[in-house]
């Protein structure tokens, strides 16, 4: 592993410590850690699919406060559905995946990135997307300290960043596609960088000066400002990227196609009920729509791109 890299899942109460460490330089690559209580229900091998819809939380568009409004509304979703609907927690979004693939999960919240592998590798299927601000797209924001100096994405040449996960599209695959346009990578670019596994700690890690810079979900950001700004308010987006297609719900291409219409109408109605449209308020979406596959290119066209610098 490059000994710029501090490849670590952090707590935002221990960031400074985990930042402070030197460098690993081993070639092993780091295991990684969660020191944070997993809220997800029990997911074991053999049960019962025709009773229970095991549904995973991972690509939120709220910071992760905002759990609790994604629980109560698959709580909202076993109501209207009429059969157990398991609410899975998980930060990785690559585990996500592969419970997908693997048969544990039959639907997902995922962020856009891993919605494009999945769907390349495992015939992945989108459900619906939802709406927010009017919009199903969102950027990479760019972020600093507020009294920071630094006024470009140039000017964190040698600084410290914080990332998201490795997967992640506006907090990984973004920044990174930009460094490549520049003909650099995070490893000959930042001084050192993290991946703090979310984007809410990206922005506390910034707003606490752990980080000099981080590349965060505009949503999450936004949402944050506009809820509690304590954190936003000590940083300064620098530069915000291209549009792309909203972190979606998903489904296993192996679920059974009336259930999965069943579940799609539960999603596009429940801005016309009044207990969905308070919980969707909550979670600060305007509504759950069809979205087709191709607003997703754009992601598989930086992703192609990167590859192909890769190998070159």
């Amino acid at each position: 592993m490059d000994r710029h890299m501090t490849k670590v899942l952090f707590p935002a109460l221990i960031v400074f410590v985990v930042i402070g460490l030197a460098a690993c330089r081993g070639k092993e690559s780091p295991k990684r850690i969660s020191l944070e209580k997993k809220e997800s229900a029990a997911v074991t091998a053999g049960r019962d699919k025709e009773k229970h819809l095991r549904i995973a939380v991972g690509g939120m568009i709220t910071p992760k406060e905002g759990l609790a409004y994604y629980r109560q509304f698959l709580d909202y979703i076993e109501e209207k559905l009429g059969m157990k609907v398991d609410f899975v927690a998980r930060e990785d979004y690559a585990e996500i995946n592969d419970m997908i693939r693997e048969g544990n999960l039959e639907a997902a919240f995922v962020c856009s990135g891993p919605y494009v592998d999945g769907h390349r590798e495992f015939g992945m299927e989108l459900l619906v997307a939802p709406q927010v601000y009017g919009k199903t797209v969102y950027y990479s924001y760019i972020i600093v300290a507020r009294a920071s100096s630094i006024n470009r994405f140039e000017d964190l040449r040698g600084k410290s960043f914080a990332f998201a996960d490795p997967l992640s599209n506006t907090g990984k695959l973004v920044p990174t596609y930009m460094l490549a346009k520049m003909k650099e990578k995070p490893d000959t670019f930042f001084g050192k960088y993290v991946f703090t596994n979310a984007h809410d700690k990206s922005i506390k890690a910034v707003a606490q000066n752990i980080v000099d810079g981080a590349a965060v979900d505009s949503l999450i950001w936004e949402y944050e400002n506009s809820t509690n700004s304590e954190f936003t308010s000590k940083t300064r987006i620098i530069e915000k990227s291209a549009p792309y297609a909203i972190p979606p719900v998903v489904v296993s291409r192996n679920l059974d196609p009336r259930l999965k219409e069943r579940l799609r109408q539960i999603f596009l109605n429940a801005g016309a009920d009044p207990r969905g449209r308070e919980l969707l308020g909550k979670m600060k979406i305007d509504k759950f729509v069809l979205i087709n596959d191709r607003a997703y290119n754009s992601v598989r066209e930086m992703k192609s791109w990167l590859a192909k610098q890769r190998q070159g």
